[in-house]
């Protein structure tokens, strides 16, 4: 319930167009995919099985959020706009991090066993530290990949690699005017 009420005060701060905490709990999908993401989350270590994916994909389904049950995320947690957003299994995020629609927190590849098979519990996806926001459509890839804390990934932004703290990365899209 704390996990939920840290959600819901992101979103009064983070959001310029929230009026009240009602209508953030309300009427925002984000809240919502969140509300469902935390008790998924939690029965997802107790290792309870179906549930948590069934609830996951129930909440995918409503809001147009993609959150795999095992994404662990921390407190203070705010998608902004969420359509379209997708956190896989193994992706870490840690305390006040704010991203907007479209971001995808993804795998780069798989390893594959003898049989060429994907092998499973392999840290495939990033880990997002602290205090970081994601704008749209950003793409964030491996499960080596560590976004630093305080850093701010532009919109469009396709990463591979790790960013140090404080770090700010954009597209640069040159215009001819």
């Amino acid at each position: 319930r704390r996990m939920l009420q840290t959600d819901i005060h992101a979103a009064y701060v983070g959001d310029p167009a929230a009026q009240s905490f009602e209508e953030i709990l309300l009427s925002y999908p984000s809240l919502e995919m969140m509300s469902i993401h935390r008790i998924a989350h939690e029965l997802y270590k107790l290792k309870v099985p179906l549930i948590p994916r069934m609830m996951n994909e129930y909440g995918h389904r409503v809001t147009g959020i993609d959150i795999h049950p095992g994404a662990s995320i921390g407190e203070h947690f705010f998608m902004d706009h969420g359509t379209g957003i997708v956190i896989g299994e193994t992706a870490e995020i840690g305390n006040n991090v704010k991203i907007y629609q479209g971001v995808t927190l993804g795998a780069r590849s798989f390893e594959l066993d003898v049989h060429g098979n994907p092998i499973k519990g392999i840290k495939r996806h990033p880990k997002i530290e602290d205090n970081v926001i994601i704008y749209s459509h950003a793409t964030i890839l491996g499960g080596d990949t560590v976004i630093g804390h305080d850093s701010i990934i532009g919109a469009s932004v396709w990463l591979m690699k790790s960013v140090a703290p404080y770090s700010t990365i954009y597209y640069n899209l040159r215009s001819d005017k």
